[in-house]
């Protein structure tokens, strides 16, 4: 039979109710910021920023799905979504037909020039702004310690694929 797991400390639960109510709501201000601004989903915005932050402005599907947490198969509907608004193309990999690179166009980018001021704007009045320097750094090291912690053992649409050896 399994052992009762210790109910979590004071600090403890405070620390979860607090984080599950900022993440209840922030998320919703940030989905209408990126909907009224670029017509982008939560999940959209992130792949268009994924691309947009890497020199190439390509990633493979693969690469993508590992860092967005979201299902492969949603994954690959936001990406259509989004190709089909001219805002990336996508194509078989050069190394491997059965991969499929993301490029993100110049609409792409377009888009993402739009929406990033009113975002960047929208979290640091709803995040940050009632916290100092020192607690945001603070904070970030501590859900970056979470979030590793997360990534060891991640849902399957977080886990990375396993890639067979060449």
């Amino acid at each position: 039979m399994p052992e009762t797991p210790r109910p979590l400390t004071a600090a403890e639960l405070s620390a979860y109710l607090s984080f599950t109510e900022v993440s209840a709501l922030l998320r919703p201000a940030v989905e209408k910021q990126l909907k009224d601004v670029g017509a982008l989903s939560y999940v959209q915005f992130q792949l268009l920023a994924r691309l947009g932050d890497t020199p190439s402005g390509s990633r493979s599907m693969t690469d993508l799905a590992d860092g967005v947490v979201y299902s492969r198969s949603g994954l690959t509907y936001q990406a259509q979504l989004l190709d089909q608004r001219g805002l990336v193309s996508r194509s078989a990999s050069p190394e491997d037909e059965r991969r499929v690179v993301v490029t993100i166009t110049d609409a792409g980018r377009e888009v993402l020039a739009a929406v990033f001021p009113g975002h960047i704007a929208l979290v640091r009045e709803l995040l940050f702004a009632s916290l100092s320097d020192d607690e945001t750094e603070a904070l970030a090291g501590i859900l970056g310690t979470v979030a590793g912690r997360l990534r060891e053992a991640p849902p399957r649409s977080a886990a990375p694929r396993r890639r067979k050896a060449t």
